[in-house]
């Protein structure tokens, strides 16, 4: 098999929030892309900006042609929509031999499902999900978990290395989704954990940006004080680039591992029910750092 290096043909789905950062990392590397995303303006956006990006209809136009498809779309649904089962699906441009590469945040049971079904067209597939942010996505410096076949991410090194600096094989199909999941819940319960401290530190008299800096001199730093606390959370921009609403996803798609698996985690049970009543609350599109503002909520009603 041929490595994925510049100037191969990447096909890219999902122009969004880190899939626009992540897409113009390979562009500069030199790698050739054809674009699509439902939204025709990311689109050209993007071609404006790296005009060698080829703008394409649909996700079959994408593909044909393409040594490998990249996907980076909200969840597994969407995903199986673009490369398998929606009109003029990537699948139906792919050529035997060619790679597809799930860096969204999906169910990995769905995945493995999706790994079976595009193997009977003689397309190998790679779960890829990302952590890091778009600030790190910009900067190239994400961390990669990848699921799926040694020899497939060998192939797929450059085009990891474009995006990422960390880059693990967890597994086969669907384990770097589930790592994904599991890395969120820890990330999701670390920030809840920081958030409800400051309230209370806050109420007792405390000093936010004080309490952060203890934490993180101490055996209470996360990456939740030392990346969130004081940068997005104490300066109440809450601009971290991550919904609240995907980050409920993937608490979820944790959730539904343990399920499927017959593993009873209480405390991971705890945290899909405490973040679905916080979207609920501040609706999907709030930055996930503003969970602050839920814990705010919550402590003023207890009073």
């Amino acid at each position: 098999m041929t490595t994925l290096a510049p100037p191969a043909t990447i096909a890219f789905i999902g122009l969004g929030m880190m899939g626009r950062p992540m897409a113009a990392r390979l562009a500069e590397a030199g790698f050739k892309l054809r674009l699509y995303d439902l939204s025709q303006k990311a689109v050209s956006d993007f071609v404006g900006a790296h005009p060698s990006a080829l703008a394409t209809a649909s996700p079959k136009a994408a593909a044909q042609g393409a040594d490998a498809l990249i996907t980076m779309l909200p969840d597994g649904k969407v995903v199986r929509q673009a490369v398998i089962e929606g009109r003029d699906a990537a699948r139906e441009g792919l050529a035997p031999g060619a790679l597809v590469v799930d860096m969204s945040s999906s169910n990995p049971v769905d995945t493995q499902k999706l790994a079976r079904d595009l193997a009977a067209s003689g397309v190998a597939l790679l779960d890829a999900p990302v952590s890091g942010g778009v600030r790190r996505a910009i900067d190239g410096s994400l961390s990669i978990m990848v699921g799926g076949a040694a020899a497939d991410l060998e192939r797929a090194r450059p085009v990891f290395g474009a995006m990422g600096k960390t880059i693990t094989l967890c597994g086969p199909a669907g384990a770097g989704h589930a790592l994904k999941a599991l890395n969120n819940y820890l990330s999701a319960a670390g920030l809840v954990a920081m958030c409800e401290a400051l309230v209370v530190g806050e109420a007792f008299g405390l000093d936010p940006g004080t309490m952060v800096d203890v934490f993180n001199s101490s055996t209470g730093k996360s990456n939740a004080t030392e990346v969130k606390g004081r940068q997005f959370v104490v300066s109440r921009t809450f601009a971290a680039g991550f919904t609240a609403g995907l980050m409920a996803k993937d608490l979820r798609t944790a959730g539904d591992v343990a399920s499927h698996l017959g593993l009873d985690m209480p405390v991971l049970r705890q945290s899909v029910g405490y973040w679905a009543d916080a979207v609920a609350r501040l609706g999907p599109a709030a930055d996930h750092t503003e969970i602050f503002r839920y814990a705010e909520m919550l402590a003023g009603e207890g009073k």
